[in-house]
């Protein structure tokens, strides 16, 4: 792993949550992207060398909109960068860890992703990060 690459929230709306941040933080976010796959539009905010991430779910049947409503807004995931995705799955695996999905697939903000479920991570759910080189 080589860095934290963002800390994704799940938000309600992602209008007054772009606000709050922007207060927050004291700069706006550089990028706003439906991910129509997992069913959520995402903001991205700069904080140094990592990210945060705001998630707002487009559907009912969306992981977020089922995490909101059990929990309630909050810290979703936290996102490592890695060198090579398919290889960190891999040793994640053979270390023990259950992982959500047997493929790396395509994410929001330009990266190939990968979930560890968070009964593997004491109940964090941490997401690698590969940036998809084109």
């Amino acid at each position: 792993m080589i860095r934290l690459e963002h800390i994704g929230i799940a938000v309600k709306d992602l209008k007054s949550a772009n606000t709050l941040y922007k207060q927050l933080l004291g700069k706006r976010h550089y990028k706003t992207e439906e991910v129509a796959s997992e069913h959520v539009i995402t903001s991205f905010f700069k904080t140094g060398q990592s990210k945060i991430e705001l998630l707002e779910a487009t559907s009912p049947e969306s992981a977020i909109a089922r995490f909101i409503e059990k929990r309630g807004e909050g810290i979703h995931h936290i996102a490592f960068e890695v060198e090579d995705i398919e290889v960190e799955m891999e040793r994640l695996k053979e270390e023990g860890f259950r992982l959500l999905n047997e493929k790396p697939k395509r994410g929001a903000d330009n990266k190939l992703v990968c979930f560890v479920h968070p009964k593997s991570a004491n109940g964090v759910l941490v997401e690698l990060c590969q940036s998809i080189k084109e």
